[in-house]
């Protein structure tokens, strides 16, 4: 009988080590943890540090707050004045609001890229090519 109870008491013991060890998450420095229970995203955004998380229910998204630097593929565009140029850019860009970037866009840093190379041909097609050679600098600075 005193073997069956300690067996159940170890066996307990290891269970709860192996739960707090799936609920144990370290949310770095530089990022933000969102927490999302049974599917639907909780008001609470985790900072960096040790942190708790319901094993089964919640997920724990950890999203990068660092400045991003994302080179722009050359786009190929014909200028104001019928001229083909090949252009190219570097987009920096930094999360503001973690659990937005989660939540309202499937894929942030794609959408980032994707409108960065709109822009970019947009810029090409309204510029003589006089304007994108004198002004080199100032039109890319713009953009945020």
């Amino acid at each position: 009988m005193l073997d069956a109870l300690v067996t159940v008491v170890v066996i307990l013991a290891c269970a709860g080590v192996v739960c707090a060890m799936a609920a144990a998450r370290v949310v770095k420095q530089y990022e933000r943890g969102v927490v999302f229970r049974l599917g639907r995203l909780r008001s609470d955004v985790r900072g960096p540090g040790f942190t708790m998380i319901a094993p089964v229910f919640d997920r724990l998204r950890k999203v990068n707050m660092q400045i991003v630097t994302m080179p722009v593929p050359a786009q190929e565009g014909i200028t104001r004045d019928n001229v083909t140029v090949r252009v190219d850019a570097v987009v920096y860009f930094k999360v503001v609001d973690p659990a937005e970037a989660i939540v309202a866009v499937e894929d942030y840093r794609f959408a980032v890229s994707q409108m960065a190379q709109t822009s970019l041909r947009s810029i090409i097609g309204k510029s003589d090519l006089d304007d994108l050679l004198s002004n080199r600098e100032s039109s890319t600075r713009g953009w945020s």
